[in-house]
């Protein structure tokens, strides 16, 4: 078995770590940006794929990441975990369904609330306190989810009809379009950035280029919020227009 992930603030990669802790043995898990996850995913025959969800649908690199590597599906038996702040309806089935086209099987699905990503919307912030307690719901909820992997009964969550039509008319209808193509929104304050480059460095879509000190963002972003939740000096904005707080999981693990 194989864990595969996306991950921008690490909600994801948390989640999918968790798993394989709980589920004990021997595992591997690879980003799908490490350059030999191809090679890892041809040798496994069933995968736990964790990712975010953003407008109950999949974020634009991983949805590439899939279509590039269409002929590495076909017969794979995938449970998939969807992490997300607030709702998705079928989170897992958005990426079940595109790796159905492809010839794999979806064998379960798991949905996970987590501390929201989206660092600059005043709204979706919660007090730390409630974001602990989502954590440690999410890791009794992967609890559970192994458990019942084990008995040959896994969960199905975010899968099936009924949880397509809360994703399509909760979110996905009027929102698509936001993940449809790469984002060229990205905004940097370069008068209150200090320069580190920490943000090029920790781009998934190299979407961030440095000129001596100063960073400029091009058109490819994947809305992932990894460079706003950790730059030092709150300079990058993207659906807002100032950071109200700087989320990453390592700050709510309890």
């Amino acid at each position: 078995m194989l864990g595969v992930y996306f991950s921008g603030t690490g909600n994801s990669r948390y989640a999918i770590e968790y798993f394989f802790k709980v589920f004990g043995g021997e595992s591997e898990i690879y980003s799908i940006e490490d350059s030999s996850i191809t090679d890892e995913i041809k040798k496994h025959d069933e995968l736990i794929f964790s990712y975010p969800v953003q407008f109950s649908t999949v974020p634009k690199i991983l949805r590439d990441f899939v279509n590039d590597n269409e002929d590495l599906w076909n017969g794979k038996k995938v449970f998939i975990i969807a992490t997300m702040g607030l709702f998705s309806g079928d989170g897992a089935g958005s990426l079940g369904r595109l790796l159905k086209k492809y010839g794999a099987v979806i064998i379960g699905g798991l949905h996970l609330k987590m501390p929201d990503s989206i660092g600059d919307e005043k709204l979706l912030k919660r007090p730390l306190e409630e974001n602990i307690r989502l954590v440690k719901k999410s890791q009794e909820k992967i609890e559970n989810a192994v458990g019942k992997m084990k008995s040959g009964m896994p969960t199905r969550e975010g899968l099936g009809f009924f949880y397509h039509i809360a994703g399509l008319f909760g979110q996905r209808l009027y929102f698509c379009h936001k993940t449809r193509n790469y984002s060229d929104k990205l905004k940097i304050n370069t008068e209150s950035c200090c320069g580190c480059g920490k943000c090029e460095k920790i781009c998934p879509m190299k979407n961030i280029e440095m000129t001596g000190k100063i960073p400029t963002a091009k058109n490819r972003c994947t809305m992932c919020y990894r460079c706003i939740n950790n730059c030092p000096t709150q300079s990058i904005t993207l659906l807002g227009k100032s950071v109200v707080e700087q989320s990453v999981i390592e700050k709510f693990l309890p």
